[in-house]
Formats: C-alpha cells, structure tokens, sequence
C-alpha cells in the first residue's frame, strides 16, 4: 500500500512551509513523485533531496536517510552509534529508542553523518528535551535527514553523485509506493 499522503507538490510545500526555503523549484500541482522524478533529471540534487526529506511519513524518512547514507559510505567505514541508534528507533519506535537517538544526536560530532541521522530519529516526535515537554517541530526530522544526506552526497566523487542521488531518490519511490512491503522499516 502507498505511503504517499499528497497529491500534488503544491500540497508538500502548503503543509510544510520550510521547503520553500529550502527548495528553490516552485511547486507544481504535478502527482508529487512526478515532481520528484522532474527535479532528479534536472539535476536539481538539493531539491530532489530535500523534497523526498519532506515528502515522506517521518519514520520512513529517517530509514530513508539512514540506507541512503550506509549506501554512500566508503566501504570499511566503522559503525557510526547515530546510526545504529537511529536505525534501532525505525525498527522499534518507542519513546525510549527515540530519546536514545536524540541523546547520541545530541552529543554526537556534527561532522559525523550519523548525528544527523540520529538526531531525524529523535526529533521524530515527542519533547524535545528531556526534564520538560517541549514538542518538535513537525518538519524537523524532515531538515536534519535532508542534512545527512546532502553531507553524505558532498562526500561522493563527483563522479559518482549522479547515480548516487538517482540512488536516493529512488529509495524515496521505493518507499512511498512499495506494494511487496521489502524495503518497509
């Protein structure tokens, strides 16, 4: 069954104001995976990108981010912890798997593309903070996924973003509209 919960663009960009500041295309009344598809063979990376960030339910995006940075991680890079706590949050997302991403995302290296993974993962829903409720934002799993990947993209040659971003953008598809339930979290 398809996750997708637009029907056009315009939608995506109406429910979350941000993406106009971070998407510089405007917003069309196109089926959103139209959109999505239009701005990857444009080669518009950071739209495509921020777009697939925004247009998914917020566990999907942070899985998302999460396999499209492993994907473009060199191979023998070590365990990131943000990531392994984020991908735990996606697999069980309770409170407490949420608060033990946040926790690493907060202490963690903002260098590392496992913090903002992780920090996607906790800013998923919930408070914010630990003593007091404070609630998050609905886009800000959305912003902090787009940062990972958009890092993890800048670390590929640059012969190789093309395919790596027709990669993401992809997975996004894959997600929002996979009948067979194999790439589900």
């Amino acid at each position: 069954m398809s996750k997708l919960r637009f029907s056009t663009a315009q939608e995506v960009f109406e429910t979350f104001p941000a993406t106009r500041q971070i998407i510089n295309t405007a917003p069309t009344t196109e089926p959103p995976l139209t959109f999505l598809r239009g701005l990857a063979k444009a080669g518009n990376h950071k739209d495509a990108v921020g777009f697939c960030a925004f247009l998914m339910p917020r566990r999907e995006t942070v899985w998302w981010a999460l396999q499209s940075v492993q994907r473009m991680m060199p191979p023998g890079t070590p365990p990131d912890p943000g990531l392994k706590a984020a991908e735990a949050w996606v697999r069980d997302p309770t409170d407490e798997t949420r608060r033990a991403a946040l926790a690493l995302g907060e202490n963690g290296h903002h260098a590392s593309l496992g913090t903002w993974v992780a920090l996607a993962a906790g800013y998923s829903g919930g408070s914010m903070v630990m003593t007091h409720a404070v609630p998050c934002p609905p886009d800000l799993t959305a912003k902090t996924a787009r940062i990972a990947v958009l890092t993890a993209l800048g670390r590929v040659p640059e012969r190789e973003r093309d395919a790596a971003l027709r990669n993401c953008v992809e997975a996004c598809i894959r997600l929002l509209d996979d009948e067979s339930g194999k790439t589900r979290p």
